[in-house]
């Protein structure tokens, strides 16, 4: 790595890095809080994404905190690195000039303490207490409090107003999300998401890893996408560690990846169909979501994938039997859902409550920082299989699926798309799987290290950022799901439009709640 110059400028002065890489955490770039917030700024002005913003107290001196930040260049496949000193209460919020970070500032509040100056709405993200004893953003006294949930929302005054809440307990079987809509008559003026009731932090547990539970702490982020977060976490722990795979074990790793994607994206769009009533396709998807799963546990005996992946390779090898019964249920089912997903294209009043509904225009989605195929259906070409390859993606390619429109329609369409895509990208692994071993051998992580790795998850980027102590163990380590860059869309999607549109706007995202509150 070169030297930077004096007269660089604080972007120029970032460090640069490639997915699923390592590098000493002596070459991360300490800037002065006025330069990284530059430096942040500039990148975002370059089309950069800000794919992580997080704190780690200094570990001799507990009032000093850092800030790393983490900024994705898709265009030319490289991340860059900077960190700043924090040593106050409070420092300046960027969220006025970049909504990328308005999560990711309220999240150091309340982790740290450490108060972000300007933020136009800073709110705890999760409820829990600061990480760092006797700092706290809010001065809240009294655990149940925090326990229960009590903040503020926003309001909007006028006589015919009326607010609508829901959650966060819900009819389903599902986790808590509270959601407060401000109306004028069925029109959403204004949607505020409140997420956060079963924060579980599962990234103060990795702490001091990696051991034996720290894959299975991966796999739960969230459980619909374990081989996402399970490869990111791999993929960290081999760039520590200088961890070579085999061939055929990143090829299984890549078939995995790809069937986790078609089990969620066939049943989106069966959960899709029952929200709109169109019962012919919700029953038809529902059932090959469940033919898909079955092909994940014919790898590894597991639905969704657990036990499947571990640092060096995978668990299991699947014989030459078990491949040609793959291909078999792929072929199958790939034909089953292109006739039932095609039912929905063809039907009038489908595509009437599909489009021009939930728009999110390209532009809030660049400023949002959006990630995954809800991205991709508002014409951004984002993928990190695409633009960070690793792993196999490195040498195999999948063409990536966009639509313009930014419409329940088009979050629609993309999953088809991609289904189509991903079943010819397995059908092409399993017909030409190397041979060899699927597992190397796990050497120690390097100490006083960094490591980032993206995974391009079924919902979008799933982030994975580990810093090493002197022993070479986990000092902190940072997950950003993809849910986390896209709850904001939903609130946007909804804005000016009708609330019985809600249901349909929220599940054409699907974001995980788990994945937020981690």
């Amino acid at each position: 790595m070169s030297m930077a110059s004096t007269t660089d400028t604080p972007w120029q002065r970032l460090a640069m890095l490639v997915n699923g890489r390592a590098l000493p955490k002596s070459a991360v770039p300490e800037l002065s809080i006025t330069d990284f917030q530059r430096a942040i700024l500039d990148g975002v002005a370059r089309q950069c994404r800000v794919a992580a913003l997080f704190g780690m107290p200094d570990r001799t001196n507990p009032d000093v905190l850092w800030l790393y930040v983490v900024l994705a260049d898709d265009g030319s496949s490289r991340l860059r690195l900077g960190r700043t000193r924090i040593e106050e209460n409070s420092f300046p919020s960027l969220t006025p000039a970049c909504w990328q970070v308005h999560l990711f500032e309220r999240e150091i509040a309340e982790q740290f303490g450490r108060v972000p100056v300007g933020h136009p709405w800073l709110k705890p993200v999760r409820f829990h207490r600061s990480y760092q004893p006797g700092r706290d953003a809010w001065n809240r006294p009294a655990e149940a409090e925090i326990a229960a949930g009590v903040m503020d929302f926003y309001e909007v005054r006028g006589e015919q107003i009326h607010e609508v809440a829901v959650g966060p307990v819900h009819a389903g079987i599902i986790e808590p999300g509270h959601f407060r809509f401000q109306c004028d008559g069925e029109n959403v003026l204004h949607l505020e998401i409140a997420l956060g009731y079963q924060h579980r932090g599962v990234e103060r547990s990795l702490v001091a890893g990696p051991g034996p539970r720290s894959i299975h702490y991966a796999e739960t982020l969230a459980g619909d996408s374990t081989i996402g977060h399970a490869t990111a976490y791999c993929q960290a722990v081999e760039a520590l560690g200088g961890i070579q795979k085999s061939a055929r074990a990143q090829s299984l790793r890549a078939v995995a990846l790809e069937l986790e994607r078609l089990a969620n994206h066939v049943g989106d769009l069966g959960a899709l169909s029952g929200d709109v009533g169109f019962t012919s396709t919700q029953a038809f998807c529902g059932r090959l979501r469940g033919e898909f799963l079955n092909m994940t546990a014919a790898l590894c005996g597991s639905r969704f994938g657990r036990g499947l992946l571990c640092p060096g390779g995978v668990r299991f090898d699947p014989d030459t039997s078990a491949i040609e019964a793959l291909k078999s249920a792929l072929e199958r089912a790939e034909a089953e859902t292109c006739q039932a997903v095609e039912l929905l294209w063809n039907s009038s009043s489908v595509m009437a409550r599909f489009v021009d509904t939930g728009v999110i225009s390209r532009q809030m989605a660049i400023d949002l920082g959006m990630v995954g195929p809800a991205a991709r259906a508002c014409g951004l070409n984002r993928d990190a299989r695409q633009n960070h390859p690793s792993g196999l993606f490195r040498f195999t390619h999948i063409p990536v699926a966009t639509w313009e429109s930014g419409d329940v329609f088009a979050r629609a369409y993309v999953r088809f798309l991609e289904i189509q895509r991903s079943c010819e990208f397995v059908r092409q692994q399993l017909d030409s799987l190397p041979s060899g071993a699927v597992r190397s051998p796990v050497t120690p992580l390097a100490a006083d290290s960094m490591a980032v790795a993206l995974v391009e998850a079924w919902r979008g980027e799933a982030c994975h950022v580990v810093l090493t102590d002197e022993q070479g163990r986990f000092e902190r380590y940072k997950v950003v799901d993809p849910s986390f860059h896209n709850w904001a869309a939903v609130a946007m999607a909804l804005r000016g439009g009708q609330i019985s549109d809600f249901p349909l706007c929220n599940k054409s995202f699907n974001l995980s709640y788990c994945g937020h509150d981690l």
